[in-house]
């Protein structure tokens, strides 16, 4: 492979052919990105090359696949793209721009079931906005500063914490419409159960069903709450979810209430020395104001 001719000078316009193709992993899909045909695609692609003097992309059957040039170059075009984007943003608001990076843990559950949906309505609103999400179980991420902003299920958040409660977060025995239909629900003992393993020892769930059912030893152990609400969406046996796991859209029917003194509660949480920083307060209140769970909820101060 010969090097890069050193006169030639990437354009607006390859960038944002890599990017398209990218995307696309595909001419067609390329194509239709750009608003261009095919062929024209093709002999684009082709003529950067030969002026680049670098392959951009191997061929294949799952179609046109980056080569790190192309994936590096990809990945500076969408930050131009980005760029852009909170530029005619800062136009339209007066300069007014919320911009930078926030890191933003919670449970996999929680984020699946309430902080995806709530990203879909704003996130669009702060095209110069990232964020860097993780799922855990652990307030850690908040003390060691790996991370801004924690979704938590908590009675007590730690002292030294900013927060905001979103409501309160009851329990219920639950299965599938299939497994119900299949089995005689009077004793819920006898049934199929799927439980966190070790992972959560004291999670309102276990602690409930240990009182309450002392002999059931789960048929299916899970590392995560996200996986027991599959499993028992999957006919596979019965669970203790939270509220906000069930109803029609989930696939999964309440069997029974669990007392409301194994209740908990959503909090939103931040540092304190993160109030100084506007991108982490946008999207602190943003949330606060979009995930809402009912009565429980404490209004937006």
């Amino acid at each position: 492979m010969i090097n890069a001719p050193l006169h030639y000078r990437l354009e607006h316009a390859d960038l944002s052919l890599i990017l398209a193709l990218v995307r696309g992993r595909s001419l067609a899909r390329a194509a239709g990105l750009l608003r261009v045909d095919v062929s024209t695609v093709f002999r684009s692609v082709r003529r950067l090359e030969a002026a680049l003097g670098r392959e951009l992309f191997e061929k294949s059957r799952a179609g046109y696949l980056p080569t790190s040039l192309a994936q590096s170059l990809a990945e500076q075009a969408e930050r131009a793209e980005q760029a852009l984007e909170a530029a005619c943003v800062s136009i339209e608001q007066g300069g007014e721009v919320i911009s930078g990076t926030v890191r933003l843990t919670c449970t996999d559950s929680v984020l699946q079931t309430l902080l995806l949906p709530a990203l879909a309505r704003f996130m669009p609103s702060y095209p110069a906005l990232t964020l860097e999400l993780s799922t855990s179980n652990d307030f850690a991420n908040l003390n060691r500063r790996d991370a801004d902003i924690a979704l938590r299920l908590t009675d007590s958040p730690p002292e030294h914490l900013l927060g905001r409660r979103l409501g309160a977060v009851s329990y219920r025995v639950c299965a599938s419409p299939g497994y119900l239909s299949a089995v005689a629900v009077e004793d819920l003992d006898r049934l199929a159960w799927i439980a966190p393993d070790d992972f959560l020892p004291d999670h309102p769930s276990v602690s409930w069903r240990r009182q309450r059912f002392p002999g059931v030893l789960p048929s299916y152990r899970c590392n995560s709450m996200l996986s027991v609400a599959e499993l028992t969406r999957a006919g596979l046996g019965i669970a203790v979810l939270p509220d906000f796991m069930l109803g029609e859209p989930q696939g999964l029917q309440p069997l029974a209430e669990v007392p409301s003194s194994y209740d908990t509660a959503l909090w939103l949480l931040t540092r304190p020395d993160c109030r100084a920083l506007r991108s982490v307060v946008a999207l602190f209140d943003e949330l606060a104001r979009t995930i809402r769970l009912g009565p429980g909820a404490e209004a937006p101060g």
